[in-house]
């Protein structure tokens, strides 16, 4: 017998298989994984461009596909084997939301299943991708949602967000001048993929010189049309990164809220992976400030010396945990904590995310989020300046962290921090004020959801 040739699926396919695997079983981030394994595989723009547009949007639609496989096959999800289900996730997002030729979807995803999990798998695949290609997306969700009568519960199944999710902007938003009324808006600009955002470190690189288009909010931001950015003037010297303009706005809110004096020193207490203590240190050389980056882990605190190579002045990485700090030993004339979060505020860019967090997690992240503002607290000094920063928008790790630091210290005051990010963006911020803090959001700001609040020690 004639053993059978190995199937021809195309390399765009295996890799974007390979991420979701890497996904399911390893809690890979997509956004890291993919570019390694482009760039290992010397892939073609146009077969890179595909599966990039098949690894995210499969991921980022993830519970909706799973509903439609699981009403296609008359399976409980569990009941799918997870290598076999991650291929039906991959043809299911290529049937329902590209133009990719049906036969072809299917046809690549039965050899793929058969390579994942023998003969019978493929059988499976086939019949099961042919019920799914039997009706288009908006069929599909209309059948999923029909009989739903909550207003989040309908919202989630037609915008691909977990229920809670949905509740939680909402709640986020109702805290925002501008209110929830346009809670649809933003569920769908998270299912649009970000453009690539550039910030010109100060004083090492002009935004001029890129060629690009400006930000209209950053003072530093780019925005590059897509593909690799290294091509960009600056990016390769590492003056000019890849950054979201949310998280520069975060940075110079704490940098220029007031001028830098000679001397002063600043904390980045959790500075991985360094992006936005590379703008720190920036800025602090310009203004005769030195920087301390801190991080957790050692992995993590390389990355940050990495991103801090390219800007001259005494910048320091340390490795820790940023509690220590606690202690009140070492004081900072300023100091960053962006804190870890849920990560909501940046769905574009993390299509996995929404799908990876749960709800109890919120309460395990205020928890630590509290731990690491206090330790911010006792580090700084008289008259010094803190930045409280998530890409989160939810309440319980924005808006309550703040109130219960300032209960619990009554030495602190809230500075009205959108009236700072008016001044550096030359114009005021509609829609993003939440009480004394500033929350910028992607469908009105164009940016990640970051909430921005300063405040210092009277």
């Amino acid at each position: 017998m004639t053993a059978r040739p190995r199937s021809a699926v195309s390399p765009a396919r295996r890799i974007a298989l390979e991420v979701l695997t890497a996904v399911r079983e390893r809690d890979a981030y997509a956004n890291l994984l993919l570019p390694v394994l482009l760039q290992r595989a010397a892939t073609p723009a146009a077969e890179a461009a595909f599966a990039t547009e098949l690894t995210y949007g499969t991921l980022r639609r993830l519970g909706h596909y799973d509903a439609v496989i699981a009403a296609a096959s008359g399976r409980a999800i569990s009941a799918i084997d997870p290598p076999l289900l991650d291929v039906l996730r991959l043809a299911a997002h290529q049937l329902l939301a590209t133009r990719t030729a049906p036969h072809a979807a299917v046809h690549q995803a039965v050899d793929q299943a058969r390579e994942a999990a023998g003969k019978g798998a493929a059988g499976f695949a086939n019949a099961v991708l042919r019920r799914v290609g039997a009706a288009d997306d908006a069929a599909w969700t209309e059948r999923l949602t029909a009989g739903l009568t909550d207003p989040d519960e309908l919202l989630a199944a037609r915008s691909a967000h977990p229920t809670w999710v949905v509740a939680a902007l909402r709640a986020a938003l109702a805290a925002t001048d501008g209110g929830d009324a346009d809670l649809d808006r933003l569920l769908e600009v998270d299912n649009v993929p970000a453009p690539v955002g550039l910030v010109a470190l100060p004083g090492l690189a002009e935004p001029a010189a890129t060629g690009l288009p400006r930000h209209p909010l950053s003072p530093l931001g780019i925005e590059s049309p897509g593909g690799d950015p290294a091509g960009v003037p600056g990016v390769r010297e590492g003056v000019v990164r890849v950054q979201d303009p949310g998280s520069q706005l975060a940075a110079l809110a704490l940098t220029r809220a007031r001028p830098v004096a000679a001397g002063e020193r600043w904390l980045d207490l959790c500075a991985g992976p360094g992006g936005k203590a590379a703008l720190l240190a920036a800025e602090a050389a310009a203004g005769g400030a030195s920087l301390l980056a801190n991080e957790l882990t050692a992995a993590r605190a390389r990355l940050v010396e990495r991103a801090l190579a390219a800007v001259p002045g005494d910048a320091r990485v340390e490795t820790g945990d940023g509690v220590r700090f606690a202690d009140g030993t070492d004081r900072f004339d300023r100091i960053l904590l962006d804190a870890p979060c849920t990560g909501l505020g940046a769905l574009r860019r993390r299509p996995e995310a929404r799908w990876r967090k749960r709800p109890e997690d919120v309460p395990e992240l205020a928890a630590l989020q509290t731990r690491l503002l206090d330790a911010a607290v006792a580090a700084l000094a008289p008259g010094g300046l803190l930045a409280y920063v998530t890409c989160s928008p939810v309440v319980a790790e924005t808006t309550e962290r703040v109130e219960d630091v300032l209960a619990r210290h009554p030495g602190f005051v809230a500075v009205e921090t959108t009236e700072v990010l008016g001044r550096i963006t030359s114009g005021p911020l509609a829609g993003a004020r939440r009480g004394t803090a500033a929350q910028l959001w992607p469908h009105r700001h164009a940016t990640d959801a970051m909430f921005v609040q300063l405040l210092t020690r009277s």
